[in-house]
């Protein structure tokens, strides 16, 4: 047994020296390198840019993680945390007024201590509302660092004292801007940032006190998951509330799990491009040692020998190919990191061992499993060949090839991306276009029927051979079509997912919200802006309401210090007041989805009891199982409004514009005083503008989002760039596949051109018969993967990233003319070297 071992082993090693040498292992070895290379490069890049995003949308809540309490926790639980080398930082935060002299307001306390923030920077300006700098600093105990607005509401400078519950504080800077300050058009007092060493004299902690108390953690992801898990069964849920960087819903957390979904796309193509060429070269491989094979077992070799030495010499090229793939996928990556070292915040220094883990199993995986339907038929050849070679293998079930390779796919996939949803669209999406093209063959094999007789013109040439080599075909035309429709995929997507993300703040976007405008100032407030020539957005009313059943059963409503629902008994409910509006315009920006649009419904005088229309927003009515006809019942002070859903409407949440949950016929709301809020847009240089511009309206709240524009344009900028670097990665893996498609086919059209040259057809007119047939190929391809990359993009749009599904006709005209160019040329190109040589040469090639 070991002789055998040994001499397989030996004679494996000298015929994979000898292929070598001569290049018969390129192929296979090339693609074994490309699936390696580009899953390390893309995953390892993407591992690297999803860390530096996590890292950068940590700032939003001034850590990596954040506990919330409404009661002081037990100081062993930081204790812990620092013991396991996390870094912590403490906050309270509460409403409390504020006094100076005659004057007060209420206001958003926050009491930090020296560590604060573990992420991201406070931000001061010289004069109210003036242009931000960065500080490392905190509040020292007796100083209060006070919002713009709170200059203006108590008439108040720099050095005056301002009183926070008993406490007096000195003012002594001018606060811009905190990383979690949050963002929220309504309940947004001006922010007090004082010293937590002052919150014992401020006696507004104490028993019954509306507080909240965070916690801010920072250090490895490992370390935090670890100490959440210790952490875990000692929280209560009525009490405190853990939030990590993944729970972030603004626009920003929104954008960066797109992309980060946007990778993770990407890099499964990589996986399928590449488990595509091996299957691709693992079948010329085994095609090409049809014949050594024949000849070992015509001089006594046994099966068994003949499939170690095979196997062998597969686990040789899969060890030599992951080694290359393994450094040039790590080359490549670090090129692409430097060159967006300036523009992304990228750590060069950062090392992932999963990405390097997945890539040698991809190797792995995809050699042996796509190798694996090839090398048995590589075993099946039968001895007799070596007289006759029209004797193929004796094993030719394609069933058995597809599921090797279809399982291998989905292992890969799934094992890769741990998302069940994303694998399976992908794989439907692979079954559906191959279904399409095994049809699609069959016409093909019609057309060449009638197209490919009657003449020796190239075109009638190229339709012969498609006939002829019908199954090469089908094997090839489904490879073209799958590497068209996943570059399809991965472009549309990209160019889908930046528009919408740019969509979301073009120029001229509100930076500046004014809320509490009453009736009185409306007229006043208007004239303003037309004096300072400021564009501003209509006046929306806004009444706060508590919503308290559904079809008379009611619901939970009690609210927390915090905002949160209480475990009373009840159905399930907003969980916190709600903010009213009503119009008969529909919004910019939202789109009925079920019912009609309140805007139709008119009011009858005689009817004091008729339904009064609302429209609720689609996700809201799901969590509630809310649906249309559903009568819903508000508490607007002491009064009651009962409304009937008779609309529901999606909305677009990526934008920073006032949306509601409840929109309600002026109807129902014509007996309550409103107030307003409305927006503007103030370019960067009349910035200093605004304090003459709200002087005459003290008591308005003004709320400056500029920071947060600037913050989240960054990011997409750099998130869209890191987009287009992924998409030319998997760009460039799908031409190195179609290449290697191309190559796959050369021993057989060798023999075809040789025959060709014989009968005397000239070498114009056999090349253009060459490339006609690659146009008519690629034709097809291009049209079959359009069809099938509007069927993956519905699923992943719609399922996956949450957005709304769209048709992309225009790539119907352009896949199919796109596909004719590229296969055509890479066609050309692959098959150049043969075309160019003459008849004896062809011949020679043969023997």
């Amino acid at each position: 047994m070991q002789a055998s071992n040994s001499m397989a082993t030996s004679l494996a090693w000298r015929l994979f020296k000898h292929e070598a040498r001569r290049g018969e292992l390129t192929i296979i070895l090339l693609a074994i390198v490309l699936s390696v290379t580009s899953v390390l490069a893309l995953s390892l890049f993407s591992e690297r840019l999803q860390q530096a995003l996590t890292d950068r949308s940590a700032e939003f809540i001034a850590a990596d993680s954040q506990l919330r309490s409404s009661s002081p926790v037990d100081q062993q639980w930081i204790a812990e945390a620092q013991e396991r080398g996390l870094s912590t930082a403490f906050q309270l935060s509460a409403r409390s007024m504020a006094f100076a002299g005659d004057n007060l307001s209420l206001s958003d306390l926050r009491a930090v201590d020296s560590q604060y923030p573990l992420k991201g920077q406070i931000k001061l300006s010289d004069i109210p509302f003036g242009q931000a700098s960065v500080t490392d600093q905190a509040p020292q105990s007796g100083e209060a660092w006070i919002d713009s607005r709170l200059f203006q509401l108590l008439g108040v400078d720099i050095g005056d004292n301002i009183d926070v519950g008993d406490a007096t504080l000195q003012i002594s800077k001018i606060l811009n801007e905190i990383p979690d300050g949050g963002f929220s058009v309504f309940d947004t007092e001006p922010m007090i940032l004082m010293s937590s060493d002052d919150i014992a004299a401020t006696n507004i902690a104490g028993p019954g006190s509306r507080v909240t108390y965070k916690y801010y953690f920072a250090g490895d992801s490992g370390d935090i998951n670890d100490y959440y898990d210790w952490l875990r069964p000692q929280l209560d849920r009525e009490i405190h509330r853990w939030q990590s960087i993944e729970d972030d819903d603004s626009p920003i957390g929104r954008s960066v799990a797109r992309a980060e979904e946007y990778f993770l796309l990407a890099s499964l193509l990589a996986i399928i491009l590449a488990a595509v060429s091996i299957a691709v070269a693992a079948q010329r491989f085994s095609q090409r040692h049809f014949d050594p094979v024949a000849v070992m077992k015509t001089l006594g070799a046994s099966k068994q020998l003949v499939r170690k030495i095979y196997l062998i010499q597969i686990c040789f090229i899969t060890a030599l190919g992951i080694v290359l793939g393994v450094i040039i996928g790590y080359t490549l990556q670090e090129l692409v990191v430097s060159l967006l070292a300036d523009s992304v915040p990228i750590a060069l220094d950062t090392w992932y061992w999963r990405p390097l883990g997945i890539a040698v199993f991809t190797g792995i995986t995809c050699a042996l499993l796509f190798s694996l339907y090839p090398l048995l038929q590589l075993f099946s050849v039968p001895p007799l060949r070596v007289l006759r070679k029209d004797i193929d293998a004796t094993l030719s079930s394609r069933a058995l090839q597809f599921l090797f390779s279809g399982s291998a796919v989905f292992l890969l996939m799934l094992f890769y991306s741990g998302d069940l949803l994303i694998s399976s669209i992908l794989f439907a999406s692979g079954i559906v276009l191959v279904a399409l093209l095994l049809g699609m063959t069959f016409l093909l094999i019609m057309l060449g029927r009638k197209l490919g007789s009657g003449g020796m013109g190239s075109w009638t040439l190229a339709w012969a051979r498609i006939r002829r080599r019908a199954m090469g075909n089908s094997v090839q035309l489904i490879s073209f079509a799958i590497t068209i429709m996943l570059l399809l995929v991965v472009l549309v997507m990209r160019n889908d997912m930046i528009k919408q993300w740019r969509d979301q703040l073009p120029e001229g976007t509100p930076n500046y919200f004014i809320a509490n405008i009453t009736e009185s100032q409306k007229d006043g407030l208007s004239t303003q802006f037309d004096d300072f020539n400021i564009e501003y957005d209509k006046f929306f009313p806004v009444v706060r309401g508590r919503f308290v059943s559904i079809n008379d059963e009611k619901i939970r409503t009690d609210i927390t210090k915090e905002g949160e629902e209480v475990a009373d008994e009840g159905r399930q409910g907003l969980g916190r007041e709600a903010n009213l509006t009503w119009s008969t315009e529909l919004q910019k920006g939202n789109e009925i989805t079920d019912g009609e649009w309140l805007g139709d419904w008119q009011p009858d005088p005689s009817n004091s009891e008729q339904v009064i229309p609302l429209s609720i927003v689609n996700d809201l009515a799901e969590n509630l199982g809310i649906k249309m006809g559903d009568e819903l019942t508000f508490n607007v002070g002491s009064e009651v409004i009962t409304a009937t859903v008779t609309s529901m409407r999606s909305v677009d949440w990526q934008t920073l514009q006032p949306n509601f949950f409840f929109v309600l016929h002026p109807k129902a709301m014509e007996n309550f005083s409103p107030t307003y809020i409305t927006s503007f847009h103030l370019d960067e240089s009349r910035k200093s503008e605004i304090s003459m511009l709200m002087a005459p309206f003290a008591s308005i709240t003004l709320f400056d989002v500029d920071a947060r524009i600037d913050q989240l344009r960054e990011i997409i900028g750099q998130v869209s760039m890191a987009v287009e670097f992924i998409l030319v990665l998997v760009l460039i893996a799908g031409g190195l596949v179609l290449i290697a498609q191309v190559q796959a086919s050369m021993d057989e059209r060798l023999q075809e051109l040789a025959i060709l040259r014989t009968l005397g057809l000239k070498g114009r007119r056999i090349r253009f018969s060459v490339i006609n047939e690659f146009i008519i190929i690629g034709v097809v391809a291009g049209l079959m993967a359009a069809l099938a990359n509007e069927f993956s993009l519905y699923m992943l749009q719609s399922r996956v990233f949450q957005m709304p599904p769209s048709l992309h006709m225009e790539y119907w005209a352009i896949a199919p003319i796109a596909g004719a160019i590229v296969v055509g040329i890479l066609g050309a190109f692959g098959c150049w070297r043969l075309l160019s040589l003459n008849t004896s040469a062809l011949l020679r090639k043969m023997v």
